[in-house]
């Protein structure tokens, strides 16, 4: 290939074309390889891995983009860099996605074998897990693929049991009945991350329990009536003066036999319903504890599909608990106890996964004990994993910002509560515990090393239950890195890359992941996962709201990379649907949004707009208009290059072998070079200071204000000039252009590798006939011997007299078109210099130098417009009747206008009357009026006399 055909440059911007063709040659290529030099610094990012549950989302194109950018900047400078992808097993999302795909071919979980059930999962796994790591691709993400994990792969399930044998023989794991978040349609406990609280409208059931004396008793006011059967007391304020004759007696419970006392506890809020609360333990988390404050009775009165059980009255026994409560209230209101029924707006909370209204249940479970102090052999014998945790932020190894979360960080593990690890399912980690006949337990690594410890002839069963899916997810910062014995390179990456550098994920899992990944990182390391924690903000739509399937405002990145037409974009988003009644909202408001389906913008702009989008904290609301403005970015750097390429493609450059020939740089190739130096400055400390905004701005103001719309327009001028003065402006032209991709590669990697091929060549970087790419160059650096305040100072002063001079066309009206003929009063010498820059930029006719403006345009209407030292003026003939009658009739206009506002102002009663905004905006009004016709008489008393 020879290097013209190289440089050749297709006159459009196709993304899809040129991403397509990169990421293939960049992976086959080992671009993406972690660096293994001890001599180096290293940079290094664990991906949050996304679940195997279907496709990447908004809020994945966002972190990727965010995660990307700083792993290629860190690349370009020089250090080792390891982004290290996986995907997690996410057992509840998981298994419930598979249930559903067996329920349409009529197949129920539960009719199958365990071990089919699971063998349906590692179908999906090789399904789902393919699609989202093809979907990383298509954004660009430089991830290591070497090294790419999946949390139940045979290494990582290794160290899961290994760190749970250890914490059980520590002392730190143990089995116990407590009160869970249960799903009864999944029959398993559920972490509080799957649980969504949302308002709906409920009641408030009033009931009086009678005194067993005889006595009235209390009213009690309660919004499930159906938990009475498991109430084991009515709590009361201990100062409710109301009330305190009452504690320590007895009360009939209704619908029972039984009888329950009258407690005392803080818990209960006096200005609340009556002030009495019923305590149903073994339902309720605040009762829960309330109950073991006071030593009361857990009594569970519901099976684990939420149906009430033997320990309630046989009439009630069987029925489902929405069945029951109706049962209930009825049977309430007939017995004379119900006192009265109010509608109320509460929180219910939800299992997001199913829909399922959570029940709390007393269960016995897997627990991790989050406060209880290590023993001794542990690498913090004496302190709690939670203060272990605490430790690593307080004392600045773990930096978490914006910082405002460090507070919320520290709360939390304040005030944690011992973790729930095993949930009720088939696919996970099984939990490595195994019972005799008895009950007992053994906890080991294996059935055999559990046999030895039951004895030969005990006849052991396994645990069926799984473990959380966050508990394997808190080791991978040092599973995926050889953990507990790393050897050989895999000993060289331990030690660089743990802790790794930065953390980039939302703020929603502060506490399930990040926190955890730093208890359990320092507990079995003594090292922290990460040194810093970037926390980002969620992604919403235009208008703040969350993106919802049902709410027809979720975009999936593909579509906004790719492009897809109306009618695909509507059966995409309306099927599956968990309220398929919305599917006709859903459509109607996507033709509204998208009359023509999505356009096709490339992965750059999308990358672009999400960088643009990266304020430390802030969520996201995410606007397509913002996507379009940079594709139309991507587009005027293509331009940029096709016109650089055209105008320096075989001409001497002064690289290479003419490297050492004479060049005259002007003022103008010293701007461009400064601002690009300032430029890179701003690039810099906005990487280092997680500021991807800031990153994203600084380099969109240069290429498009700068150098496309500034300097490649100046440059046309000084191609006009001596030979010096050519191969100055196109050695400036290549050479800046060639380190702006470098600059902006991070952040829109295709579109830049792409063009650099071509203006490397050029820019005599590189050879035709070796194989580079721009990945692997050097990142730009500050050379502030580069900035000339003087030329800049020179180039601030044309700007604003160009500036000037477009509103001089924009007062007098003149079309753009309209070549105008300028007159400019001020140093010679410098006028001298800015004539031919004003005239291509200005679109003049002439520029002529007078010493004295005034003297020159005496007789002319044209305002004058005043720039530091100098004055500039349109030199405009014109008839000299038809413009005093136009400015006549302006003026009459004008004065009509200020008459009318006048007169408003003037009314006492609309001035007391009217709204404080309108009557400012009258006064506006006026003095802009007022202003306007002075300026108008102005011009009129200009005009000579006919």
């Amino acid at each position: 290939m020879t290097d013209k055909e190289t440089q050749e440059l297709a006159k459009s911007f196709e993304p899809n074309e040129i991403e397509a063709r990169w990421y293939p040659v960049w992976e086959k290529s080992g671009c993406f390889k972690a660096g293994l030099d001890p001599k180096k610094p290293a940079f290094s990012i664990q991906l949050p891995p996304p679940n195997i549950t279907g496709i990447l989302h908004m809020g994945h194109a966002f972190n990727q983009t965010v995660m990307d950018t700083l792993t290629r900047y860190h690349r370009m400078a020089g250090y080792n860099t390891m982004w290290l992808p996986g995907t997690d097993h996410a057992g509840i999302a998981t298994q419930i996605v598979v249930e559903r795909k067996l329920e349409k071919e009529g197949i129920s979980r539960r009719d199958m074998k365990r071990e089919d059930f699971i063998a349906k999962i590692w179908e999906w796994q090789k399904f789902s897990g393919g699609t989202i790591l093809e979907q990383m691709r298509r954004m660009g993400d430089s991830v290591d693929w070497d090294r790419l994990y999946f949390t139940m792969n045979p290494k990582l399930s290794k160290v899961v049991i290994e760190t749970f044998v250890k914490l059980y023989e520590e002392g730190l794991i143990y089995r116990g009945k407590r009160l869970v978040n249960w799903d009864p349609k999944l029959q398993s406990a559920v972490s509080d991350l799957e649980v969504e609280s949302e308002e709906a409208d409920g009641h408030l059931w009033e009931i009086r329990y009678p005194g067993a004396d005889g006595s009235e008793g209390v009213i009690v006011a309660t919004t499930r009536p159906e938990t009475l059967f498991g109430d084991q007391a009515v709590a009361v304020h201990p100062e409710d003066e109301r009330y305190k004759s009452l504690v320590g007696k007895m009360l009939k419970l209704p619908l029972t036999d039984r009888e329950i006392p009258v407690i005392a506890d803080e818990y209960v809020d006096r200005e609340f319903g009556s002030g009495c609360v019923k305590i149903t333990p073994a339902h309720d988390f605040n009762d829960f504890e309330v109950g073991r404050r006071h030593n009361l009775a857990m009594l569970n009165v519901l099976t684990k599909t939420a149906r009430m059980n033997e320990n309630v009255p046989a009439k009630y026994q069987g029925m489902d608990r929405y069945e029951c409560r109706k049962a209930a209230v009825e049977d309430l209101k007939a017995a004379g106890l119900l006192v009265a029924v109010k509608p109320i707006k509460h929180m219910v909370p939800r299992v997001s996964r199913t829909g399922e209204i959570v029940e709390p249940m007393l269960s016995e479970q897997w627990y991790m004990a989050m406060s209880k102090p290590a023993p001794e052999g542990s690498l913090y014998p004496g302190k709690s994993i939670a203060e272990v945790g605490l430790d690593a932020v307080e004392s600045g190894e773990v930096n978490i910002f914006p910082a405002e979360w460090r507070g919320v960080y520290r709360q939390w593990l304040e005030n944690i509560q011992d973790w729930c690890l095993s949930r009720q399912l088939w696919w996970g980690h099984q939990i490595p515990a195994w019972y005799d006949e008895a009950g007992r337990v053994y906890v080991a690594r294996t059935e055999e090393e559990a046999q030895k410890q039951a004895g030969e002839d005990v006849k052991l069963t396994r645990d069926e239950d799984v473990l959380d899916t966050w508990f394997s997810s808190a080791l991978v910062p040092f599973s995926t890195l050889g953990w507990p014995h790393p050897e050989g390179d895999e000993k060289t990456a331990y030690d660089l890359y743990l802790p790794s550098t930065v953390l980039v994920t939302g703020y929603d899992i502060l506490f399930f992941w990040v926190a955890r990944m730093v208890m359990m990182t320092r507990h079995f390391t003594g090292r922290v996962p990460f040194k810093n924690v970037y926390i980002h903000g969620l992604v919403r739509d235009a208008e703040g709201k969350k993106m919802s399937k049902s709410e027809g405002n979720t975009l999936d990145p593909l579509d906004i990379i790719q492009g897809i037409d109306l009618e695909h974009l509507i059966e995409k988003n309306t099927r599956g649907l968990r309220q398929p009644e919305k599917a006709p909202i859903v459509e109607a408001k996507l033709r509204k949004n998208y009359p023509n389906g999505i356009a096709a913008h490339g992965a750059d702009a999308l990358r672009f707009t999400m960088a643009a989008y990266a304020t430390l904290g802030r969520n996201v609301n995410f606007d397509l208009k913002r996507a379009e403005g940079y594709r139309n970015f991507c587009t005027k750097l293509w331009n940029a290059t096709r016109f650089v390429l055209m105008n320096v493609e075989g001409k001497d450059c002064g690289v290479g072998a003419t490297a050492n020939e004479p060049m005259e740089l002007s003022f103008v190739d010293k701007w461009i070079i400064s601002e690009f130096e300032r430029t890179v400055k701003e690039v810099t400390t906005a990487y280092e200071d997680y500021r991807l905004d800031n990153a994203a701005n600084a380099i969109y103001s240069f290429v498009w204000n700068q150098y496309c719309d500034w300097y490649v327009e100046l440059s046309k001028v000084q191609l006009r000039g001596s030979e010096a003065e050519q191969r100055a402006t196109r050695h400036t032209l290549v050479t800046v252009l060639e380190a702006v991709l470098r600059l902006a590669h991070p952040i829109i990697p295709f579109i830049t590798e792409e063009l650099w091929q071509k203006v490397s060549l050029t820019a005599g970087v590189r050879k035709a006939d070796e194989d580079a790419f721009l990945m692997l160059q050097a990142y730009p650096t500050f050379d502030g011997a580069k900035v000339d305040a003087g030329a800049v100072a020179r180039m601030t002063t044309i700007q604003a007299q160009i500036d000037s001079i477009r509103n001089l066309r924009s007062e007098m009206k003149l079309p753009p078109s309209q070549k105008m003929p300028l007159l400019i009063s001020g140093p010679e010498a410098e006028c001298a210099a800015a004539a031919p820059y004003l005239q291509q930029l200005a679109r003049l006719e002439s520029v002529t130098h007078v010493e004295d403006l005034q003297q020159a345009a005496q007789g002319s209407v044209a305002p004058v417009a005043i720039v530091g030292d100098f004055k500039l003026m349109l030199k405009v003939e014109i008839d000299v009747k038809a413009e005093r009658e136009r400015l006549s009739k302006e003026a009459a206009r004008l004065a009509g206008e200020v008459k009318k506002c006048q007169s408003k102002l003037g009314n006492e009663r609309f001035v007391s009357k009217a709204p404080a905004a309108v009557v400012d905006t009258e006064k506006k009004r006026l003095a802009e009026f007022t202003a306007l016709l002075a300026k108008v008489e102005e011009q009129l008393n200009k005009l000579p006399a006919e």
